[in-house]
């Protein structure tokens, strides 16, 4: 296998850190529209299977022309999501396997936006799957940790756990802390800001998808593995979108454990427009104000050495189990930092979030998994993936609750 990575911040680099310690592929080609940072990450590997290109993920035409360059088999998309669709659709043009860790953008609803969706994540890609799968493509959406494992799970639950499930509710906390820094987020703040200030959105049986304000039905949840109870709150996700196609429940939910000092700081830069995404004039010179705050933070990636503390990835699943009692069953993976830095040089988030897109990619690469269209992680068997993340040194964990 041939892998081309478009996108070689904190998540791309995490990949190429990952994957050199498998066998599975080829070659793998990293880009990104500064030359100098694949260049770096290739360097850091030390491997001859890796090289670094230069291209512009918004240009439709030059990823396809790197795709055919390199000939590359699949295309991992790890760039902000606003470049989805121009690298999604070169993937079809050019005739390769795509992969994505977020979706394609969402918009509200124009008059309703907390009730109603408007244009749902994924929706680009899913009005295209006739197309993909008419060339017997393949495009893998949402394979990261959330989106990704976190459905991996829900696949696994119900097969293997569950003779019925009430609700899948998607659960992630930390107790990671950031030395020397006020604010400092561990992930892209442009996905975070994106995620985090839309309608979140909430799927249910007899209802469908509909939206809520954002940061609603606060829940505190008590996290494994030491990090405790941790407040979390509703946060629009792809899982939302991506469970109710495959698996059969009752209710679908996303709440991610922000905290009240990141609420605060999310809500004053609503409040003062600096979330926009559209470019205004700044003495000339037109900017996008989350551009603006994004260039302001410290990149993600280079922050592993100030973390300290675990991230915890997981799934809470109710219904009944396959003995037919009620069953509540929290499936989840965590990742201390101390571990992945030493591991890998790479921080807890962005390693976790890589590490399944390679594990993925193995498993096409085996024809373990394989399809034609645009599928979930849930389209496909769940516990060849799981042995495959415990064989990289990562297993997964299964807490139970009192149901």
């Amino acid at each position: 296998m041939r892998i081309l990575v478009v996108g070689t911040g904190g998540v791309g680099s995490a990949f190429a850190a990952i994957a050199r310690r498998r066998t599975f592929f080829e070659h793998c080609a990293l880009a990104d529209y500064d030359a100098a940072r694949p260049e770096a990450v290739v360097a850091a590997t030390d491997d001859g299977r890796f090289s670094a290109h230069a291209v512009d993920a918004s240009s439709r035409d030059g990823v396809a022309e790197l795709v055919r360059a390199t000939r590359a088999d699949a295309v991992l998309n790890a760039v902000d999501p606003r470049f989805n669709e121009a690298i999604f659709d070169a993937c079809l043009d050019a005739g390769v396997t795509y992969l994505d860790m977020a979706m394609t953008l969402s918009e509200p609803h124009p008059e309703r936006p907390y009730e109603l969706t408007g244009v749902k994540l994924g929706d680009y890609q899913f009005e295209r799957a006739a197309r993909w799968e008419e060339q017997g493509r393949l495009a893998l959406v949402g394979i990261g940790v959330e989106p990704g494992l976190s459905d991996v799970f829900a696949r696994h639950a119900a097969d293997e756990l569950f003779s019925e499930i009430d609700e899948v509710g998607v659960r992630d906390g930390a107790s990671l802390v950031v030395e020397g820094y006020d604010f400092a987020p561990t992930f892209s703040i442009w996905t975070t800001i994106e995620e985090c200030l839309n309608p979140p959105v909430i799927w249910e049986r007899e209802r469908g998808w509909y939206t809520t304000a954002p940061f609603s039905e606060p829940e505190v949840f008590e996290f494994p593995e030491g990090i405790g109870p941790v407040e979390c709150v509703n946060v629009e996700h792809e899982e939302v979108l991506l469970v109710p196609r495959w698996v059969e429940c009752g209710r679908v939910t996303f709440k991610y454990g922000l905290g009240e000092e990141f609420i605060g700081v999310l809500e004053t830069l609503h409040k003062l427009g600096l979330d926009g995404k559209e470019p205004i004039s700044v003495k000339g010179v037109d900017v996008a104000p989350r551009d603006l705050v994004a260039a302001s933070l410290p990149d993600p990636a280079t922050l592993g050495e100030r973390m300290s503390g675990k991230t915890c990835a997981g799934t809470l699943v109710t219904g009944t189990g396959a003995d037919g009692q009620p069953r509540k069953t929290y499936l989840y993976h965590v990742v201390d930092n101390e571990w992945s830095m030493r591991e890998y040089g790479s921080q807890a988030v962005v390693w976790q979030t890589a590490l399944n897109p390679v594990v993925a990619l193995e498993l096409l690469e085996r024809g373990t998994w394989s399809g034609a269209g645009v599928l979930g992680p849930e389209a496909f068997p769940a516990r060849p993936f799981l042995e495959l993340v415990a064989d990289y040194g990562s297993p997964h964990g299964v807490l139970e609750l009192d149901a």
